[in-house]
């Protein structure tokens, strides 16, 4: 690996300080960031508005050990108190992980209290709003970064380097598969997590494909280097009762001509997170699914297919960094999801620094894939109301 210090750690003197909004008592993602947010050593919670019950904001800010004085009951207090605070004691940024509904405030006022942003998807509830977060990110300077989790896995960046490399030479079609069963009968109010996400004001104008299609979407154009141009969508509520859409299929055209298919689906009854993407290229084609995340299968039309293995010295330098282990000790969901934030604090440090970040080994979903993921709801929905076949992709 270079020893650029643009992304090592021998330049960095201190953790980077993090604050919360949402994801206090009994909060499934909430853990999850701070798991991944630890997991490196760089990053250090510092404060929190931990839930929109007080009681509750106090407990949970308690329970990680957070200074009294720190455990805000609301994020405007946070973001208030914190900027007055010492340069070296405030926090450097502030990650989200509250249902969309209360993604855009939050972000918005934390970048204008200037503190750089780390949000769940999708950025916000409406394009709209994620244009004006884009905006904001823009004139500050500062950084937002998109917890897609799955661009942090090594075999997804190797797979993404060979296209850019132009191994597989041009993408002719990319096909990529999301099916769930979670949601494959009708839930009690008591499961929190499908109460908010089948429910239109919390979860925005889609349900599945609002989930889940968008993070098959990103990978889609993550891995090929390319952009979805036109769509075709047939999306279906198949569970009765449901005001939103558990299930779709999309048509993908994208801008080199290529062509594919998107499918997702919180009913397959029997699946668990079973996300899959092929990508065809003129010279060969690869393989890759998350739940066998360490393994990259690379076919080609003359000579037999290629096993690449996560942890192997063949792998692309983007691999490597994103790699924690020797090969044959997995990694998974929890390192995919703290090469995120490892690759995010060393960017705010080299920043502090003074130095240029090397997006090409640095590199994590940003407000310009929010938008996009943004884009793809609205779309996908206005497709599927259309008599039109195919319906231009409006960002």
């Amino acid at each position: 690996m270079s020893k650029r210090k643009t992304y090592t750690l021998q330049n960095m003197k201190e953790k980077i300080r993090m604050g919360m909004v949402g994801g206090g008592k009994n909060a499934f993602i909430g853990a999850v960031h701070r798991i991944a947010a630890n997991l490196d050593g760089l990053i250090e919670l510092c404060c929190g508005a931990l839930s929109a019950n007080a009681e509750n904001a106090k407990i949970s800010g308690r329970a990680l050990f957070l200074p009294e004085d720190r455990i805000y009951t609301s994020y405007k207090e946070m973001f208030e108190n914190e900027s007055r605070l010492p340069v070296g004691k405030r926090m450097q940024f502030v990650s989200i992980v509250t249902p969309n509904h209360l993604h855009f405030e939050p972000a918005m006022l934390a970048l204008e209290h200037g503190f750089n942003v780390m949000i769940d998807k999708p950025i916000t509830f409406t394009l709209a709003e994620a244009k004006a977060l884009q905006q904001k990110v823009e004139e500050t300077g500062l950084q937002l970064c998109l917890t897609h989790t799955y661009a942090g896995y090594p075999m997804v960046k190797q797979a993404r380097e060979m296209v850019k490399n132009g191994d597989l030479g041009e993408i002719r079609k990319v096909c990529v598969n999301y099916p769930q069963g979670w949601l494959s009968k009708a839930t009690s109010a008591d499961n929190k997590q499908a109460a908010w996400r089948t429910d239109p004001s919390k979860s925005g104008i889609s349900g599945c494909m609002g989930d889940i299609g968008t993070h098959a979407a990103q990978l889609a154009e993550y891995i090929s280097n390319l952009e979805i141009t036109k769509i075709c969508a047939d999306l279906n509520i198949v569970v009765a009762g449901r005001a939103l859409d558990d299930d779709g299929n999309v048509l993908l055209k994208f801008n080199n001509g290529a062509n594919g298919l998107l499918m997702a689906s919180q009913i397959a009854t029997g699946e668990e997170n079973a996300l899959k993407i092929n990508v065809y290229g003129e010279k060969g084609s690869l393989e890759w699914h998350q739940m066998e995340p360490n393994t990259l299968m690379v076919k080609w039309p003359d000579q037999p297919a290629q096993r690449y293995r996560t942890g192997s010295d063949y792998l692309y330098p983007i691999a490597k960094h994103n790699t924690r282990t020797p090969s044959g000790h997995p990694e998974g969901y929890l390192e995919a999801f703290a090469n995120i934030y490892r690759n995010f604090a060393l960017t705010l440090n080299a920043k502090q620094n003074g130095e240029i970040p090397s997006p090409e080994i640095l590199d994590f979903p940003t407000a310009k894939d929010g938008v996009r993921g943004m884009a793809f709801i609205e779309n996908v929905v206005a497709s599927n109301q259309s008599d039109k076949k195919w319906h231009n992709f409006i960002v």
